[in-house]
């Protein structure tokens, strides 16, 4: 799997969820973590108003349920981070948009977004012909992010829609990324690769997201679906072995 999730905890009426990565380290957020647990809080019936309140180590999230079932919905993610020292990222002050960084064996143009975990945006002419597994993990591992880094490589397709793959930290490159989008979407318009006006495609291996971006109040709201696939029990008993 790309990740376990561990949750519900009830403290003082609220819904928390902890969210781990292959490798055992805990990630912030997960866009897509967040819309496959609240589909799973509402089949299990621990939420059935059509909005609640999850919270990540990032903070609290709202999630709207577009449909009944749950099986759409919006995500509140937040806000997005650009200065170096906050993402961190460094060797670079302020905002780190189209900024040269090295990485195997060449320069390339780089913008950085937090959306509550790092983010290196990376723009390709192709990507599907990129060996992710060669060069993903010289991104993940480079001394300019400390707590490593999320790198999405992106081709624009048109003025509303781009394509990336990503390879996440702790995990490789996933079928999708939640953040990712988000951070895709806030990139592509700070460096004029798409239009903001209205929300943006990003597809992905797994599927597509809507990603709107409202630039005045500086918030990411990204919309997309969640599908149960199986339920099952697990045995956990050779752990104490």
């Amino acid at each position: 799997a790309d990740g376990i999730l561990y949750g519900p905890v009830m403290e003082d009426k609220k819904i928390k969820v902890r969210i781990f990565n292959p490798d055992g380290s805990e990630a912030e957020k997960s866009g897509n973590g967040i819309r496959i647990f609240s589909r799973y809080l509402k089949d299990a019936g621990y939420v059935k108003e059509r909005q609640y309140y999850l919270t990540t180590k990032a903070g609290e999230t709202l999630v709207t349920f577009l449909d009944d079932a749950g099986s759409c919905m919006r995500v509140d993610m937040g806000y997005a981070v650009f200065e170096a020292e906050q993402i961190p990222a460094l060797g670079f002050e302020g905002e780190v948009v189209g900024e040269s960084i090295f990485f195997c064996d060449n320069f390339y143009n780089a913008t950085c977004v937090s959306m509550g975990n790092p983010h290196a945006i990376i723009y390709v002419d192709d990507v599907d012909s990129l060996d992710l597994e060669k060069i993903g993990p010289s991104f993940e591992n480079h001394v300019c992010f400390p707590d490593r880094v999320n790198t999405e490589f992106v081709q624009v397709i048109d003025h509303h829609t781009v394509k990336m793959r990503v390879w996440e930290r702790g995990s490789g490159e996933t079928l999708a990324c939640g953040t990712g989008a988000c951070a895709v979407t806030v990139a592509s318009i700070l460096n004029d690769k798409v239009d903001g006006s209205k929300p943006v495609t990003v597809q992905l291996l797994g599927g597509d997201l809507d990603i709107y971006w409202e630039r005045d109040e500086n918030l990411v709201y990204m919309t997309g679906p969640a599908t149960t696939v199986f339920d099952g029990e697990i045995d956990l008993g050779f752990l104490g072995e």
